[in-house]
């Protein structure tokens, strides 16, 4: 706990809404690598209203904060987070179908989203199935797997702007390309995410969702917490086959390894720490530099 941050403001707040309040909350609970120390405090949120004030508070108290979704693509430091989690999670997990409009609050899985896809006979969003991430996390960084991608269905979003106003903004201003979005690098929230699919065959739909599925389970190592791909792409060329022909997978630091089943993958086999996953990933951008002059950019944010 930072002992010099007045979090009663939140907290206050926070029970208005009856929103959940955990202090010392462990972050390896919340994130897929399974790693991370104890943030002071978090806040699961519950509704677009509640988020506003919060943010409101602690940028006007200048409160350390951090909104996440499943913690897909987050590596948080083995001391924890100083400052407030603003989860975006179950409580703020809302779907909506009306036609072949679905409608997801930020905290909804992927996984629930493609689910209801399919129960609505609507197609275009397979590629997403299995990708272990929010619709939130999703649009801001332009998630994307197997030819689809988020800017290819997506038609508009809601989000709290830098005054904590919710806003619309369409697809043609949202700026997605790979890996990022116009939302990248500012203080805008977003909170929900609206997709135009098409009606489909729902059998047809399955098959593809089965059939994504079972490639992701035979080439990728999602037996083990990672945070993913652990890489961008580099221009013309691939960031695992660069690991791989620099001999490099299998390598480990602790329990931090590079995939020996896809290496543009750094797993957790057990109890890796933040520090163990970072020289690994240190060592592997020196290697992939020496011998190829190609110098490859962290995927994931590394939050500390």
């Amino acid at each position: 706990m930072n002992i010099g941050t007045d979090y009663s403001s939140l907290e206050a707040v926070a029970k208005e809404y009856n929103a959940t309040v955990l202090y010392d909350e462990p972050m390896k609970n919340h994130t897929s690598f399974k790693i991370g120390g104890a943030c002071d405090m978090m806040i699961k949120i519950n509704c677009e209203e509640l988020l506003c004030r919060l943010l409101a508070i602690c940028r006007e108290n200048n409160i350390r904060h951090y909104v996440i979704g499943k913690g897909s693509n987050i590596l948080v430091s083995d001391k924890g987070l100083f400052g407030v989690v603003l989860l975006l999670g179950a409580d703020f997990s809302t779907i909506t179908v009306e036609g072949e409009y679905i409608t997801a609050k930020a905290g909804a899985s992927l996984g629930a989203v493609c689910t209801a896809a399919l129960k609505n006979s609507l197609t275009g969003f397979e590629f997403a199935y299995g990708i272990p991430g929010s619709m939130g996390g999703a649009l801001y960084m332009n998630a994307g797997a197997y030819g689809g991608e988020m800017k290819d269905v997506v038609c508009e979003a809601s989000y709290i702007d830098e005054n904590y106003k919710i806003k619309t903004i369409p697809l043609e201003k949202m700026e997605l390309s790979y890996r990022h979005s116009v939302f990248c690098g500012t203080d805008s929230c977003i909170t929900s995410v609206k997709l135009k699919l098409r009606k489909g065959d729902s059998k047809a739909i399955k098959s593809r969702m089965d059939e994504l599925m079972q490639r992701r389970l035979d080439k990728q190592p999602i037996e083990y917490p990672s945070a993913g791909s652990t890489f961008k792409r580099p221009e013309g060329d691939f960031a695992a086959r660069l690991i791989e022909v620099c001999g490099l997978k299998g390598l480990s630091v602790g329990d931090a390894e590079v995939s020996q089943k896809h290496s543009g993958f750094v797993i957790n086999k057990g109890n890796a720490t933040a520090e163990d996953v970072k020289r690994l990933i240190e060592m592997i951008k020196e290697r992939v530099k020496a011998q190829t002059g190609i110098t490859l950019e962290c995927e994931m944010l590394i939050l500390e």
